[in-house]
């Protein structure tokens, strides 16, 4: 244990500012694909009762005109978290008819691609240009891979606990860049523990038989309809997930904010031949905004991503530039399958300690060989983590997964037992007991348990997760909104929707000239 690490703990318990570690700000944003109560990929458009997916604050839509995305308002204390994401889903469900919504990352079986609904936002050039962004994916990476949902979890820290820390961060300035170098620091120990999530919380080892890229592993059988890899985690997070080849040379070992910047406004510009092959433009019609490693910075497919709120006619990469890293977000998380909201209370506590373990925790400056060794060690937690007797490599030696893992429980209990005598927190002690235990038996995972449930259930992929759906869209169906909340999430529907035509209303020039001028947004930093 590293006596930097140690010093902060004892700072923490013996000043009395332990609740400085409880007053960050928490967000959850949910992916779950709309299907037919058939189980087959929904092909109507976004519920007129649910607003334009443009404007609304906290429900739109991410690929696929299939596939919701609900986003919490931030919050103090994940309980409220989770209230408001169950309230969403509440109102949700109430929105959809018949439709239900598939509860596992891995998609539900999926027609040909062009059957599946590109997102649509209306016609202002702010709406095409996230369509047309999203057809470039298509082109890309395959409309398969853009239906797979997951969970994105938003963590911010209290501004006082960068200015404790500030003597053991890089960067003299205040506030931004210390924040920025505070978050910074935060994301190169999460890249060097985040294979600890994917073993903890992977829960999508099988997928349907006929999605696409099913012959990049030996995959074994079931059933007719179901691949599954034996001691896998996290198929949405594997080869036929979010691994990009053109984003292959983006090497995760950003030591410093203007490195990230450098890094990923360079993707953004850099011509990629196979790219540049397909054209951008076809038939009067764009098929992607350009030809580029990537067409925007959010095509970034990063387990972590520095965040910062942008304002009007701003690109993410310059609102990070002018005002610093606000949060962070986590973007390797699975859908929980178990749970109805697809993540549960417990899971929060644990992530809640884990990050702020990585943020107390000493981090040194990465290397590029280091980098590829992070990224090798989330690979095999993703591909194998259940594996008996698996190990990964720190610092080139090789240690057992579950004797890291242990270690690594060790101090994030000790930030737990921090938490636990905040105010009115709780629970974050039994959090940690909880995985600590799935390091012990690997059946308490959440891989495991859904390869148990296919088993009890003939082996079936489609028929498992659409009876487990089912039960959820019930216990959402059950506890039906108060008219107040039902009154209030209607008003920000139809509120959203007149803001869309509003800007739509107020649409001048061309959507070429729209484009290009967005484009040359990243060049002005």
């Amino acid at each position: 244990m590293s006596s930097l690490f140690t010093s902060r703990i004892r700072m923490f318990a013996e000043r009395g500012s332990r609740h400085i570690l409880a007053e960050g700000l928490r967000g959850v944003e949910r992916e779950a694909l709309r299907i037919c109560r058939e189980g087959v990929l929904a092909t109507t458009r976004h519920a007129k009762n649910l607003g334009s997916p443009l404007t609304h604050p906290y429900i739109t839509t991410d690929y696929s005109e299939a596939l919701l995305e609900l986003i919490t308002p931030p919050e103090r204390d994940v309980r409220n978290v989770l209230e408001n994401l169950d309230v969403l889903h509440r109102y949700v469900h109430a929105s959809i008819g018949t439709e239900l919504l598939w509860n596992q990352s891995m998609p539900c079986p999926l027609p040909p691609e062009d059957v599946i609904p590109i997102a649509w936002y209306g016609t202002s050039h702010t709406a095409m240009l996230k369509h047309v962004y999203r057809r470039g994916l298509a082109l890309r990476y395959g409309k398969s891979m853009q239906c797979i949902a997951g969970i994105h979890y938003n963590f911010s820290v209290s501004p006082s606990l960068w200015t404790l820390l500030k003597e053991a961060i890089t960067g003299t300035g205040f506030p931004d860049e210390l924040r920025s170098a505070g978050y910074i620091s935060l994301m190169r120990n999460f890249r060097r523990f985040s294979w600890l999530l994917m073993y903890l919380f992977g829960a999508s080892p099988a997928m349907c038989s006929n999605f696409a890229g099913n012959d990049v592993y030996p995959f074994h059988t079931m059933s007719t309809d179901r691949l599954y890899l034996p001691n896998a985690t996290s198929l949405r997070m594997s080869r036929i997930g979010y691994r990009a080849n053109a984003q292959a040379s983006i090497a995760e070992h950003f030591n410093s904010v203007e490195d990230y910047i450098e890094c990923i406004a360079a993707a953004v510009n850099e011509p990629y031949p196979p790219y540049a092959e397909q054209g951008a433009y076809h038939n009067g019609e764009w098929t992607q905004i350009n030809t580029n490693r990537l067409q925007l910075e959010n095509e970034y497919y990063s387990a972590i991503r520095p965040k910062q709120v942008t304002l009007p006619d701003e690109r993410p990469l310059q609102a990070i530039y002018r005002r610093g890293i606000q949060y962070v977000e986590v973007r390797c998380i699975d859908i929980d399958p178990f749970e109805p909201l697809g993540i549960s209370l417990e899971t929060t506590r644990f992530l809640e300690a884990f990050l702020l373990y990585c943020v107390l925790e000493e981090s040194p400056l990465t290397s590029y060989d280091e980098a590829c060794e992070n990224a090798e060690n989330f690979s095999r937690a993703v591909e194998m983590g259940r594996s008996p007797g698996l190990t990964l490599h720190r610092q080139r030696k090789a240690i057992p997964l579950r004797d890291w893992g242990l270690h690594l429980m060790e101090k994030i209990a000790e930030i737990a037992n921090l938490l636990d005598g905040c105010d009115d927190k709780e629970g974050y002690m039994t959090a940690v007991l909880a995985q600590q235990r799935k390091l012990n038996d690997t059946e308490l995972t959440p891989s495991a348990r859904v390869l148990k449930g296919l088993q009890a259930k003939g082996g079936s992929f489609f028929r498992y997760t659409l009876e487990q759906s089912a039960i959820h869209t019930a216990y959402f169906r059950a506890r039906p909104l108060p008219d107040v909340t039902a009154a209030h999430y209607a008003s920000l529907a139809h509120l959203s929707v007149n803001a869309q035509a509003k800007l739509e209303e107020a649409q001048t020039g061309e959507f070429e000239q729209y484009i290009s001028r967005y484009q040359s947004l990243s060049l002005a930093l």
